[in-house]
C-alpha cells in the first residue's frame, strides 16, 4: 500500500492550480436537488459535502471493471469478458453489470473498492443503491491505473475515455483543452433521482480526479445541466496551468 500511495502522489496536477470551489458552491446553492463534490490532485482534496453518502448508480461499473481485470490478472481478456466489459463501461449497460456482480461476489468487489480507498463503500442489492461519496470516488479514480494489472491498463483506460456520444454530457461538454477526459456517469433511469459523474483528467504525468454527485434533480436533463455547470467552475484555469 505504501508503494501505491507513492505512485498516486507522484501523479499530481499542475503545481499551484486549485479548483474554484467557491464558484462551484455558489452555483450549487442555486440549483435544485442535493449536490456534493470533490476534486483531488496528488494528496490535496477540495470540495463540499465530500462525505455525503449517495447511491452509486452506474458509477459502480468503474469498480466492477477494475475488479474483473484484477481477477484475470496477467491472463488475456477473453472475448466473452469483452462482451460484458465494453458495453458496461462505454454504453452503461446494466445487464453485464448484474452478471459481473454475481460472478465477482460482494467480498471481492468491496475488497477492490477498499483498496481504492473507498471507505464508505458497501455493495447493496440492487447494486445501484451501493454507497459512494464524492471523496471516495476521487480516491478511486486516481488509483485506477495502479489497481489494474499492467497488461490490462491501456484497455481499461481506453474503455473509460471512449464513452458513447449519447452519454458524453456533463464534464465532456466542458473538457479543458489539452487534457484527456475519462469519465463514468450514473443516473437513476433518466428520472432525475440521481445524476453523477466521476472523472479522471490526464495530461502527460499530471492527474486530476473529480466527482460531482447530485440527487433529486427533478429531471435527467436538469441533472446533466447541473453537472456541466459544476465541472465548468471546478476546472476553471486548469487548461492554462503548468
Amino acid at each position: 500500500m505504501l508503494a501505491l500511495a507513492a505512485a498516486v502522489l507522484a501523479l499530481a496536477g499542475p503545481p499551484g492550480w486549485k479548483p474554484d470551489v467557491r464558484a462551484a458552491a455558489h452555483y450549487a446553492a442555486g440549483r435544485r436537488g442535493s449536490i456534493s463534490f470533490a476534486v483531488r490532485s496528488g494528496d490535496h482534496v477540495w470540495g463540499r459535502r465530500l462525505d455525503r453518502v449517495a447511491p452509486s448508480a452506474s458509477t459502480l461499473k468503474l469498480i466492477l471493471l477494475v475488479t474483473e481485470l484484477r481477477r484475470l490478472g496477467d491472463r488475456p481478456v477473453p472475448r466473452a469478458d469483452r462482451r460484458l466489459l465494453e458495453p458496461m463501461v462505454r454504453e452503461s449497460a446494466n445487464g453485464p453489470a448484474s452478471t459481473l456482480v454475481v460472478r465477482l461476489g460482494r467480498s471481492r468487489i468491496e475488497h477492490v473498492a477498499h483498496l481504492g480507498a473507498m471507505h464508505a463503500f458497501h455493495l447493496a442489492s440492487p447494486w445501484g443503491l451501493s454507497t459512494v461519496t464524492a471523496r471516495d470516488l476521487t480516491r478511486f479514480a486516481l488509483r485506477v491505473e495502479s489497481l489494474v494489472p499492467a497488461r490490462h491498463r491501456a484497455y481499461a483506460m481506453r474503455l473509460w475515455r471512449t464513452i458513447v456520444p449519447s452519454q458524453r454530457w456533463g464534464i465532456f461538454r466542458v473538457a479543458p483543452r489539452g487534457w484527456t477526459v475519462h469519465a463514468k456517469g450514473g443516473w437513476g433511469s433518466s428520472t432525475g433521482a440521481t445524476d453523477h459523474q466521476v472523472a479522471l483528467l490526464t495530461r502527460g504525468h499530471e492527474r486530476v480526479a473529480a466527482a460531482v454527485l447530485t440527487t433529486s434533480d427533478g429531471t435527467h436533463t436538469y441533472g446533466k445541466q447541473t453537472l456541466r455547470g459544476m465541472f465548468a467552475r471546478l476546472l476553471r484555469g486548469v487548461a492554462a496551468a503548468r
